[in-house]
């Protein structure tokens, strides 16, 4: 399922009154908020296993071998794999199952226990009493990770397996999103992967289905409509090696028909760590996110964050690239705290309403662009109203980021949108404008003017590429001599000719939804 498609049963009223809200608002004051409301149902299946983190100070050596002694003064545990995956659900507003297996030990009691307290449906989380937990243990000192220790069952008893499978159709029926959630330590193989490829390969078109694997091709034949493998995960599908100074986009977005053919998904979101993510839909646009990371911490689990809120948005029906960066929103929370955590509703909103009032003065940006152009960076500008954003404002801002490496916007303050676009609008103030802008994660840097062009603020900054959509040409702008005379580029981008701020204004105010037979919002 592709673009706007709606889905069932998952709460169906309201898509144009969400996109209207969207318009009119912006995502930080409502859409966590709206998603927890819709609370989609859905079930988690795949290798859960509990984390642990455990810390200490070091003072002395072991007499027996120069091996450092952590006196541990903390131990935390949390729900991680699969089982990460349905707390983040949980968190944002689903109801979640999980299916599952698990030792009759305290790790599995400690993990049922923990998603239990979240509301997570843990009836179809089976225990075996010749089976271990998956255990995974981090020891740690003055906040560096010095060991990790995993507990694993060698082999999954057939019995557990056989009666795994026989619970997924229970598990499954009526749900409006499955994810699969394979990390290869056995949970989901033989008579488990069979029933699932049964059930989810002929599922209902109103079902989503998911697949986070390590490895994504043995769920092809399923085709599962949203497949999140990593970047290396990706590689070793295309048989290839990336390497340190790879352009890792670049190279997916190029190989994207194979990443299709290959995990049968109709698309694929690459996740790229610290550079974000790259989704490759099977027909249509790409669109990329950028991630906010944080210093080294301690952290873990960010993957099962993304795939847990991609999921969550597209089952309430949400626009695919919209849902992907509301995913990479939620993951950028959690790469802030230590430890296995999750995104909350309350967290993710608190996270895009702190984009609200960040425009930088000149002088500030300024500053600002110095010390990332000390470091090699290239600087793209561009300007503009970006009154009430639609689809072709963020595909216009994405691809202007692919031109270099710090994008700054610069908006036209309300006195100039008024001037240039009548007494009527802006319909968003500047404040609120700009807190919509700068919660996209393309955008690194907003900031306001206003003079009649934004030649002063060129002359401050000397951006490197200076992008500008439309139906100009460089000869056209009075911008182009200041950009060019400090030795910079003006790049004319896409035009978008039936997609207007204008026209989408005239749409809220006449209480007019979409049009029958408008193209998919990717």
């Amino acid at each position: 399922m592709s673009g706007d498609e709606e889905r069932g049963p998952a709460d169906q009223r309201g898509l144009t009154e969400q996109r209207r809200l969207t318009e009119q608002r912006g995502l930080a004051d409502w859409l966590p908020a709206r998603l927890a409301a819709v609370a989609p149902s859905v079930t988690v299946i795949g290798d859960v296993m509990l984390d642990g983190w455990w810390s200490g100070s070091i003072d002395r050596l072991c007499r027996e071998a120069p091996a450092p002694v952590v006196d541990i003064t903390r131990r935390m545990f949390a729900p991680g794999g699969a089982a990460n995956t349905a707390m983040n659900l949980a968190a944002l507003g689903a109801k979640v199952r999980v299916a599952g297996l698990v030792g009759c030990d305290d790790a599995g009691m400690e993990l049922r226990r923990q998603l239990r307290a979240a509301g997570v449906n843990t009836s179809h989380l089976h225990e075996h009493p010749d089976m271990v937990t998956t255990s995974k243990i981090r020891i740690s000192s003055a906040g560096q990770v010095l060991l990790r220790f995993d507990d694993v069952t060698g082999k999954v008893p057939s019995d557990a397996l056989a009666a795994l499978a026989l619970s997924l159709p229970a598990a499954v029926r009526g749900q409006d999103a499955v994810v699969v959630c394979d990390y290869g330590t056995g949970a989901l193989q033989g008579p488990v992967r069979s029933a699932l490829l049964e059930m989810l390969s002929s599922r209902d078109a109103s079902q989503l289905a998911v697949v986070d694997a390590h490895d994504p091709r043995p769920w092809a034949g399923m085709r599962p409509d949203l497949a999140t493998p990593n970047a290396a995960e990706a590689a070793r599908l295309l048989g290839i090696q990336l390497t340190s100074g790879s352009d890792r986009p670049a190279v997916m977005a190029a190989r994207r028909d194979e990443l299709i053919d290959a995990t049968g998904a109709r698309a694929v979101v690459v996740t790229l760590d610290r550079d974000g993510t790259l989704l490759l839909p099977g027909t249509g646009d790409s669109h990329r996110t950028w991630a906010r990371p944080a210093t080294e911490k301690q952290a873990s689990g960010a993957g099962d964050t993304f795939v847990a809120a991609l999921t969550l948005a597209r089952a309430a029906t949400l626009p695919l690239s919209t849902s992907v960066d509301l995913a990479q929103a939620a993951a950028d929370v959690v790469v802030h705290h230590p430890g296995t955590s999750v995104c909350s509703t309350a967290d993710l909103t608190r996270h895009l309403a702190s984009f609200a009032d960040t425009a930088l003065s000149a002088d500030e940006l300024a500053r600002h662009i110095q010390a990332d152009r000390a470091e090699g960076r290239r600087i793209v500008l561009t300007n503009g109203c970006f009154d009430v954003l639609h689809r072709g404002h963020t595909r216009y801002l994405n691809q202007a980021k692919q031109l270099g490496d710090i994008l700054v916007v610069a908006l036209n303050s309300d006195a100039s949108v008024r001037r240039l676009k009548g007494p009527d609008r802006p319909i968003n103030s500047v404040a609120d404008r700009a807190g919509v802008i700068a919660a996209l994660s393309c955008v690194d840097y907003v900031t306001v003017f206003d003079t009649p062009t934004p030649i002063p603020l060129i002359e401050k900054l000397r951006p490197e590429i200076y992008a500008k959509g439309g139906d100009y040409t460089p000869e056209m702008l009075a911008e182009t001599e200041a950009v060019e005379r400090f030795g910079g580029t003006v790049t004319i981008l896409d035009y978008v000719p039936d997609l207007s701020t204008t026209a989408v204004v005239q749409r809220i105010r006449n209480g007019e939804g979409a049009e029958v037979g408008e193209a998919p919002v990717n």
